[in-house]
């Protein structure tokens, strides 16, 4: 369990900040050591918080406790309420990895799976842990689910949903027989029923373990691992040092397009990915002074270390960023301009941590925005609380409003975790938001819409018209996203309205096809 708690922070205590406020705090109690590892947004602006746990005692008359890890799922909605909370158990441990919202409006989990065959779980053992999917509707209730492994050890750890609707999955495998060093990245491609239609071990002659996934344009994916191999086995890159940033782009079939390395002598730990207007952005925690192709110096401890690259992997620029201490990067978001297409500005989260003392503040969280050439603009701290109450974040995710999710656990006591997850206003970056007056996706669209309200308001009204004037549709809303059902629609187009209790008024046009 190490190493979930590595990529962990302080909690924020942040009602001392002029420039925000929380907008809702939400705790989920535990009387068990639980592991928050996601925050996933859904396509209505929902949350899923998702982890690994041990079930109450409550739960022991359903025969679903078996004293060791299970997948924990809570949805909440956009007030922070919650929707639905469900178990997936197996009868070993079991560690929910990664998790996407499907385009579908439902959810994949990728967990890494000690358990044979019994409880929730269906497939038996492939040997040692296996990657174990499940796919979900957007109310919890299972679709379909998959084991899929060898006699060797695998671990999940990213999974994402493609253009084509089908999935790409992300893992480690140890000591393969297919392999080529003692871990590899094992890759592989599924279509939206689950069906596996290719996998794929990438891999140099030492340690390689993914880090990080995200869906391409194009409908591939771009991988970003930790690397501590050589040329050799499958990667064609050399390493400059300890470790290195290695990033991998694949098409759509799951085959290299192409691979860059980067680093200094140093060790160089790649964490975490974001699309941009005209490549990618990669970024992690350096320890190297400028040598191999790193060209910026390291201040202390370790620096956030920042790569523009275009959609070829060929650099655009690179960036590095102190503060004094361990500093750690665990998000990245770009915001966009009005058009969606040109980037706007780059907004980092981490976490600071000292090295080789203990102070009860000795955990920051911080926000950095910089322009879209990564030239800092601004940057501020949230102090933790005191490390007594063992109080982490996990995750971090900026909402399309502005807002920002922040996922942790906290705890009076070691092995006695809740989980904590809340929502923070930040003036500053509500002001770099684009907001349109309303939003509708997709579109064009078939069963299922989603209408986007941008105004402020507290209850607004959702009207459908057909193109002669005739009205189709009403409902109420409070949320800033809400899902329409479109299946009683013929093609054609129609016109949405929203009208809210602040006197705002929105038309756009939906297009049935």
């Amino acid at each position: 369990m190490r190493k979930i708690y590595a990529a962990a922070i302080a909690i924020c205590s942040v009602f001392g900040l002029s420039a925000q406020e929380v907008v809702w705090q939400r705790d989920i109690k535990s009387n068990t050591q639980d592991f928050l590892s996601q925050v996933t947004t859904t396509i209505d602006g929902q949350y899923l918080i998702t982890g690994s746990s041990i079930q109450s005692k409550k739960l022991s008359t359903e025969n679903k406790q078996n004293n060791g890890y299970d997948l924990h799922l809570v949805k909440l909605n956009q007030q922070g309420e919650e929707v639905w909370e469900k178990y997936f158990a197996g009868s070993n441990h079991d560690f929910l990895s990664a998790t996407v919202a499907t385009q579908e409006g439902g959810f994949l989990l990728a967990g890494t799976s000690y358990s044979g065959k019994g409880l929730d779980k269906k497939d038996d053992s492939k040997g040692g842990s296996d990657l174990w999917l499940i796919r979900l509707n957007e109310f919890g209730d299972e679709l379909w689910q998959k084991t899929l492994g060898s006699n060797t050890d695998e671990e999940a750890r990213s999974v994402i949903q493609t253009t084509d609707l089908g999935f790409f999955v992300a893992g480690n495998v140890q000591n393969s027989a297919k392999g080529y060093g003692s871990k590899d990245i094992l890759i592989i491609k599924l279509d939206k029923n689950g069906k596996e239609l290719s996998q794929s071990i990438f891999g140099g002659k030492g340690l390689d373990e993914v880090e990080k996934m995200i869906p391409t344009k194009d409908g591939g994916a771009l991988l970003g691992i930790y690397s501590r191999s050589g040329m050799g086995g499958s990667k064609k890159t050399e390493n400059f040092g300890e470790g290195d940033y290695w990033v991998i782009k694949l098409n759509k079939e799951g085959k290299v397009e192409w691979e860059k390395n980067f680093g200094g002598k140093g060790d160089d730990h790649l964490r975490t990915f974001a699309l941009t207007s005209t490549g990618f952005l990669i970024g992690g925690e350096s320890r190297s002074e400028r040598s191999g192709n790193k060209t910026v110096g390291i201040e202390e401890g370790t620096d956030l270390w920042l790569i523009s690259l275009n959609d070829k992997g060929d650099e655009i620029w690179q960036k590095s960023y102190n503060f004094k201490n361990r500093d750690v990067l665990i998000g990245i978001s770009v915001l966009h301009g009005s058009d969606d297409k040109t980037s706007k500005g780059i907004l980092l989260g981490g976490y600071t941590q000292s090295e080789g003392r203990i102070q009860t503040d000795d955990e920051k969280f911080w926000m950095l925005y910089l322009d879209q050439n990564g030239n800092e603009q601004w940057r501020k701290h949230v102090k933790g609380e005191s490390s007594k109450k063992e109080e982490r974040l996990s995750d971090i995710k900026l909402n399309r409003d502005g807002s920002i999710i922040l996922g942790g656990t906290s705890a009076e006591e070691l092995g006695k975790e809740n989980w904590k997850i809340i929502k923070l206003g930040d003036k500053q970056i509500d002001q770099l938001i684009v907001k349109q007056d309303i939003k509708i996706y997709p579109n064009p669209v078939s069963d299922y819409a989603y209408v986007e309200i941008g105004f402020d308001f507290k209850e607004a009204d959702i009207i459908v018209y057909d193109m002669s004037g005739r009205q189709l549709q009403s409902l109420k809303t409070k949320n800033k996203v809400t899902k329409i059902n479109t299946q009683q629609l013929i093609q054609g187009v129609y016109l949405i309205t929203i009208k809210t209790d602040t006197n705002k008024t929105a038309n756009a046009k939906l297009i049935k096809k």
